[in-house]
């Protein structure tokens, strides 16, 4: 049996050092498999286990000189208990229809997408939302993805993009409404899809990188219990 492995075609690219998204004080640079590089569910289901995240059309992977930060995190769906809060927020939202469509490249949900940016975002990376942008980053359909719509009497209040490993669902963006303040909608779409994996029978849920000095990444920790990814070893992190 050959032991040849998909891992050894990969060839990587790096961007420049540049200023970091997230830790301001901080240089950053990007690795990321050349776009020419053919990736299917199961290629992309093991750079996923070894760190690596989609946004677009790429899939990349921190590789900073002299920073460490940026820690891949998934919930082991299996173990997962919710909290209080947790159960709480998922009977809140039992009134909601869930659907999942094969696109969402409709004015319905790039308003919606716009509106999240412009007044959760507004410093950040994806500010000012573009239609163009939103094409590039979310609406790119690799084998896998999957859109989760979820809607209050007919109207889109928030929609996630998932991709379907063979390890597990990996939450690649979820915006909402952010009008729905009660609903906390953001946890909402992680329960659900940590409940959709464990219907599906996958391990786990991918939640992209955490960063322990990022307010906005302290959401990823409280899906309990969480595993990080460090010194290639997948550990269980406690609260």
């Amino acid at each position: 049996m050959s032991k040849y492995s998909q891992l050894d075609s990969v060839q990587l690219l790096a961007t420049l050092p540049h200023p970091c998204g997230y830790l301001p004080d901080r240089e950053a640079t990007t690795v990321f498999i050349d776009p020419q590089t053919p990736v299917d569910q199961r290629l992309y289901s093991q750079l996923s286990a070894l760190g690596f995240r989609r946004s677009g059309n790429y899939l990349y992977r921190p590789q900073c000189a002299n920073c460490n930060a940026c820690v891949p995190a998934r919930v082991p769906v299996s173990l997962f208990v919710p909290d209080r809060s947790q159960r709480r927020c998922w009977k809140r939202n039992r009134d909601l229809d869930v659907f999942h469509v094969d696109a969402i490249d409709t004015d319905e949900h790039y308003v919606l997408y716009a509106r999240y940016i412009e007044e959760r975002h507004r410093e950040g990376e994806m500010y000012p939302p573009s239609r163009e942008q939103f094409r590039d980053f979310l609406a790119p359909a690799w084998g896998s993805t999957r859109y989760i719509e979820f809607r209050a009497r007919g109207r889109l209040v928030a929609t996630a993009v998932t991709d379907l490993l063979t390890s597990g669902l990996s939450a690649i963006y979820t915006f909402f409404d952010p009008a729905e303040h009660r609903r906390s909608l953001g946890s909402y779409c992680i329960l659900y899809q940590i409940e959709w994996a464990r219907r599906l029978g996958l391990p786990s849920l991918y939640l992209g990188y955490w960063i322990e000095e990022c307010q906005k990444m302290a959401y990823k920790t409280q899906f309990q219990p969480v595993e990080l990814l460090g010194q290639n070893r997948w550990r269980l992190k406690s609260r």
